[in-house]
């Protein structure tokens, strides 16, 4: 009876269906978003740690692969006898600068597995043997570079990963390797990469095939096993990559990524728990129920207080027109009704209206003022025509330090420091008279007597066409701003002084090429020492880039110049050898200046010269060594096709040389070597290349010779050498040269096949009784 009695009202029937309506479509739209939003989550969920794996997967192949690459150089320029890696081991590790910032700890192992050198020498692992190690074997057995399994260190027990390089000598024996050791729980890329989490709780695992921890984002441990009951990680370890779900170590639903490595048999496993992977729908679908109900909860009562409103308007509306006649109501008359309801309401609001329209306006006038002032970041005052403040805004009273309580009806010029306040005074008065904007710096007069204050002032009059009303000052703190200024001068004296006692030469020239500083070093490169200032830089001198000479126009187009090699010559005609720096400062501007700094680079570029000459000449034949000799039979041999006369490799074996050096001393032996080593180029045109290679061998590359010319001469060679003897405490000493002969024909593949006829001859001459000349064919074409 209650229920029916209250649907009996129109009110009430209302209010339900509203309320009917709002439940409804707020379970389909429910339903409908979950399941839409579930699907598109579930996508890019699997997307997102799909995508990490494949990030983090290929992040690491190119961390590895660049130190294996590094390594691979460092140990191709460690090509030497096994006597001198054993003697200058400490040396060269502690010249691989590049391997100490990639590696964790670098160490020079000897082909039987001993530890020569390392670094760091704090690690005290030189002596070691470590012919055990997994890593040792594969190289010395494959003789090529590997990435080792993870193991225990000898270090305080530490896992580690080695990444290890064969080295060979000048025969391609393995002598050594060299090796990067990467520790799994060191301060490395290793540690940046598992740091990364995905989500709050999401990490990421590296694992190896053979199923040992590399690093793992939740546990920390490295080494321990690779948890094989989770089917994803089995399937892993047989080379699986792709996205799923399945469920952790503690039976927590996880979506996980794998993505194997092409560096090493690796994988990397993203790991995302699925409660956080679609939390937000959880989230969503919770805070959607409680805001259906909110919203229940307020809209009954207010669509019931509204349609209760509807039926009723006529009283209300009388009541409210009573009440704004009689003066007990401010706010305008509720239009709401019927048509003529509305209509009576309308013209009655605008006769109020039209009354309250003017002292709105005054008032608006007024508010816009006073918020202008009160959020303005810089102290605004009004005073009257007798200079008393009359209102002070908040950035004000923080300057002075006075509440606006305390400065309301004082003297604004009493603010001013007693130094400064006649001027103040002056200038106030002037703005007053003639209508101007009268600007000045003053110090004020803080609450605290002991702190100066600095503040940069404008003072405008108000005025009315009949007088003059008062005036509006703008106070600005400029105190840190003037020490700005000083520390900026200080700083500028102390730069001038350092930029002259600088070995490099530091100008700064405008556009046009006029020099507005220079130091003493500019001044001593220029030839004009103290007579710098003023005068055009490009007319000064000349600066040429290997054979052209650069010009303004290139300066001031181009890009900023780190380091470029170039040559100066100054008016004095002294050359200087340069090393050329520019900058350019505010760049497209009509005050743009260019900066040069000038570094005398000639010692640099001899010593570069010198390094040249030794990193292809053998230093006690002074002829080119084995890789300059390759090098040029390289380019010989590509030009073998295009010759109507084919070249010739001839190679040079001593025979009993060691009785020389045993018997004589290794002092007789060199003398012998140089001797030797004159006597071929002498023998040779200038355009033939003679080469040690190594020991008692030596080749000679003649181009276009033809192989009758080149046999006629090795006769030649051979009999000068056995000709040659050298007497030493009574005794004759010499060697004779079995001496292989081969054209370079155009279907060589490569140096190594020419070489090795070569050096075949060598060897049937040897087998021939020695001191003879072997000529060894080359291949029918095709």
């Amino acid at each position: 009876m209650l229920i029916r009695r209250w649907f009996g009202s129109l009110v009430n029937r209302a209010v339900a269906l509203v309320v009917v309506v709002i439940v409804l479509s707020a379970l389909l739209v429910t339903v409908a978003g979950a399941l839409l939003s579930r699907a598109e989550l579930e996508r890019q969920a699997l997307g997102q740690v799909d995508t990490i794996a494949a990030l983090v997967a290929g992040e690491l192949n190119d961390k590895l692969a660049l130190r294996l690459e590094t390594l691979n150089q460092v140990a191709q320029g460690l090509t030497m006898s096994a006597h001198s890696l054993d003697a200058r081991a400490r040396l060269l590790v502690r010249r691989q600068t590049a391997l100490q910032y990639l590696f964790d700890g670098i160490y020079l192992i000897n082909e039987s597995g001993q530890v020569l050198a390392e670094y760091p020498e704090s690690f005290q692992q030189t002596g070691l043997n470590v012919s055990d190690r997994e890593y040792f074997r594969r190289v010395s057995s494959t003789l090529a570079p590997v990435i080792s399994e993870p193991y225990i260190s000898n270090y305080q027990d530490k896992p580690a990963v080695m990444v290890a390089t064969p080295i060979f000598d000048h025969r391609q024996r393995f002598i050594g390797m060299i090796g990067g050791a990467i520790r799994l729980d060191g301060d490395n890329f290793m540690k940046e990469f598992i740091n990364l989490r995905i989500g709050e709780t999401g990490y990421l695992g590296v694992a190896t095939r053979s199923g040992v921890t590399v690093a793992h984002g939740r546990s920390g441990r490295p080494m321990a096993p690779v948890r094989v009951a989770n089917p994803v990680l089995r399937d892993a370890m047989e080379g699986f990559e792709g996205t799923l779900q399945t469920r952790n170590g503690d039976g927590e639903a996880t979506i996980m990524s794998v993505r194997q490595m092409t560096q090493v048999p690796w994988f990397v496993a993203a790991v995302w728990p699925s409660r956080e992977a679609y939390a937000p729908i959880t989230r969503t679908a919770d805070a959607f129920i409680w805001i259906l109900l909110l919203v229940i909860v307020l809209i009954a009562p207010i669509a019931l207080w509204r349609f209760r409103r509807l039926m009723a308007p006529l009283e209300t509306l009388g009541n409210q027109i009573r009440e704004r006649h009689l003066g007990m109501r401010s706010d305008p008359v509720d239009v709401s009704g019927g048509t003529e309801i509305r209509q009576v309401a309308e013209i009655f609001n605008t006769v109020m209206d039209e009354r309250d329209e003017v002292l709105v306006s005054l008032a608006e006038r007024e508010a816009f003022f006073r918020s202008l002032t009160q959020s303005a970041p810089i102290g605004i005052v009004q005073t009257d025509i007798l200079g008393r403040i009359e209102f002070a805004n908040p950035a004000f009273e923080a300057v002075i330090g006075h509440p606006s309580e305390d400065l309301t009806q004082t003297y604004l010029a009493g603010r001013v420091h007693e130094a400064d306040r006649d001027a103040a005074i002056a200038g106030w008065k002037h703005a007053i008279r003639n209508q101007s904007v009268f600007r000045g710096r003053f110090r004020l007069a803080p609450r605290e007597p002991d702190r100066l204050i600095w503040g940069d002032v404008m003072i405008a009059a108000i005025r009315t066409p009949e007088k003059a009303l008062g005036t509006v000052t703008v106070v600005r703190d400029i105190s840190h701003e003037l020490e700005v200024e000083e520390a900026l001068r200080d700083e500028q004296q102390r730069a001038e002084t350092l930029l002259g006692v600088l070995q490099e030469g530091v100008l700064m020239v405008d556009t046009e090429g006029v020099i507005r500083y220079a130091n003493d070093a500019a001044c001593r490169f220029l030839g004009a020492e103290g007579e710098c200032l003023l005068r055009n830089f490009f007319q000064l001198v000349t600066i040429r880039d290997r054979d052209r000479e650069l010009t303004r126009q290139e300066f001031l187009t181009g890009e900023d110049l780190g380091s470029r090699y170039v040559t100066l010559l100054n008016p004095a005609g002294e050359t200087f050898d340069i090393d050329l720096t520019l900058l350019h400062i505010r760049r497209g501007r009509e005050d743009e200046r260019l900066v040069f700094v000038l570094r005398d680079d000639r010692d640099r570029r001899r010593q570069e010269e010198r390094l040249s000459w030794e990193a292809t000449h053998d230093s006690l034949t002074q002829l080119l060594n084995r890789r300059a000799f390759n090098a040029a039979l390289i380019r010989c041999m590509g030009e073998a096709g295009r010759q109507d006369v084919r070249s010739v490799l001839m190679l040079i074996d001593l025979d009993h040389f060691k009785p020389v050096n045993d018997e004589g001393g290794h002092l007789l032996g060199d003398d012998l070597l140089r001797r030797l080593a004159d006597l071929f180029k002498e023998s040779v045109r200038q355009s033939d290349t003679v080469a040690r290679l190594g020991g008692d061998e030596f080749g000679v590359i003649l181009p276009a010779c033809g192989l009758a010319r080149a046999e006629a001469l090795a006769e030649k060679i051979r009999a000068n050498v056995e000709d040659l003897r050298i007497e030493h405490d009574g005794r004759s000493f010499g060697v004779t040269a079995c001496i292989g002969l081969t054209e370079l024909a155009p279907d060589d593949s490569g140096p190594r096949e020419a070489m090795g006829r070569a050096d075949e001859g060598c060897y049937l001459a040897k087998s021939r009784g020695r001191n003879a000349v072997v000529v060894v064919p080359s291949p029918p074409a095709g």
